[in-house]
């Protein structure tokens, strides 16, 4: 019988991608792309159904490649669980927000952990790729998995690797990306390096162990959470000084070394960012320390959305209008500019600010048609036209779409409040505000 290492160096293996979302349908691609026969797993009909048809719902995938994909056999999806057994590799890629409470909540990773379990067999190769705190794998996977009476590390072989995936990112895809792999023995971490090489044209970092590579993650998007934390509390020091950060950042990004460039806006928003830090100062608390300047980033970056409806306020006072009754649209609900995600989109958070204050609120983003929130569907308007512009009191450009004619909106906009400094090439700038 074949090992598993054999199965992967002939393609043999047939691999498995539980959650069909922006990080596991990409891999689940790459994966069939890579020659190997994939299973995705999803628990959402509408997902399922429409990867077995070939049609794509996220960004980074090409429509070509699903449907070549699917047509020849090399890639289903499934809503039938039992079909792991038939899997040689199953990697978990199914989301991990927060709570009412803003604490982790791992229950999609549990309920996906409890459905692989009783169709284990030995040999099996699992990984994790969502995102969550230091000690997962081994403290929560491992005996879910091992409660089958196979031993990790013996009869199965476990590790984690965190996604990478950035959406929209025109150079780094899933393909491309490096990967790092901590496993809970060295055989695992081997054997899922393996696995990933195969799969990707990129470097396979190797580390000593799971928790490594959890921090790992946490590390990569704490750093931009405390970084932009900074950059937003400069910017709200910088307005009271009367002084444009946005030229001050493009000034320190002149010297060769020791300055990255990090950018104010609104708030954070995707799975990642804003969420990853709460992971990590929830588990720091178990062992009574107190992440003191993460939290301060999170406090500050939390805040934006309140900030910018106070500085919309203020730019509304000068017509002598206030947010209450006054007409405002947003440009744009999505996370970041160019893409459809409008996961924990500042823009909405700052939307809902609004609204708090009995202002009427449209949008209009090309990407983002429609949303969803808390049950209630919310309607782009359709076309950014003069007489929309016209009709408001305020534009706030909230993502900084590259599709909009920003010389349209100033020429036809009584106010604008740009959040995102996408207005920088304007020339006429007498009815627009910088954050």
């Amino acid at each position: 019988m074949k090992s598993v290492k054999d199965k992967l160096f002939d393609k043999s293996a047939i691999l498995g991608v539980i959650g069909l979302g922006y990080v596991g349908l990409p891999l689940a691609v790459e994966k069939a792309k890579a020659g190997y026969k994939t299973i995705g797993f999803d628990v959402q009909e509408t997902k399922v159904k429409k990867v077995n048809e070939g049609h794509n719902y996220i960004g980074d995938v090409v429509n070509e490649d699903l449907e070549e994909l699917v047509a020849s056999g090399l890639l289903t999806a499934t809503m039938d669980f039992s079909k792991v057994a038939s899997a040689d590799c199953v990697c978990i890629c199914v989301p991990t927000p927060l709570d009412a409470h803003q604490q982790p909540d791992i229950s999609y990773l549990i309920a996906s952990a409890k459905s692989i379990v009783p169709y284990m067999h030995k040999g099996m190769l699992i990984i994790l790729e969502s995102t969550t705190y230091p000690g997962t794998t081994e403290e929560l996977l491992k005996p879910i998995l091992e409660s089958t009476g196979l031993k990790c590390g013996e009869d199965f072989h476990l590790a984690f690797s965190p996604e990478r995936v950035d959406p929209g990112n025109l150079i780094y895809k899933t393909k491309n990306t490096p990967k790092v792999v901590g496993g809970v023995t060295q055989q695992c971490t081997d054997i899922a390096a393996i696995l990933y090489e195969s799969i990707l044209e990129a470097p396979i970092h190797k580390v000593s162990s799971p928790a490594v590579a959890e921090m790992e993650k946490i590390l990569e998007n704490t750093y931009r959470n405390v970084n932009i934390g900074l950059i937003n509390e400069l910017a709200i020091l910088a307005n009271k000084m009367n002084i444009n950060i946005w030229e001050v950042i493009d000034a320190a990004k002149s010297k060769p070394y020791g300055f990255q460039a990090f950018y104010p806006g609104p708030g954070l928003g995707g799975h990642c960012i804003p969420l990853d830090p709460y992971y990590l100062s929830w588990k720091a608390r178990e062992i009574g320390f107190h992440t003191s300047m993460i939290e301060s980033s999170m406090m500050i970056n939390d805040k934006m959305p309140e900030y910018c409806t106070v500085r919309a306020s203020k730019i509304l006072n000068r017509d002598k209008k206030s947010l209450n009754g006054s007409k405002i649209l947003m440009l744009g609900v999505a996370y970041k500019q160019d893409i459809d995600d409008y996961r924990e989109s500042p823009a909405i958070h700052l939307m809902n600010e609004l609204k708090k204050e009995m202002s009427e609120v449209k949008f209009f983003d090309g990407f983002v048609l429609e949303y969803l929130e808390n049950g209630i569907k919310y309607i782009s308007e359709p076309k950014l036209t003069k007489e929309l512009l016209e009709s408001v009191d305020l534009v706030i450009v909230s993502t900084a779409h590259t599709n909009i004619d920003y010389d349209f909106v100033q020429k036809h906009s009584k106010a604008i409040f740009d959040t995102k400094n996408a207005m920088k090439h304007i020339v006429n700038r007498d009815n627009i505000e910088l954050l």
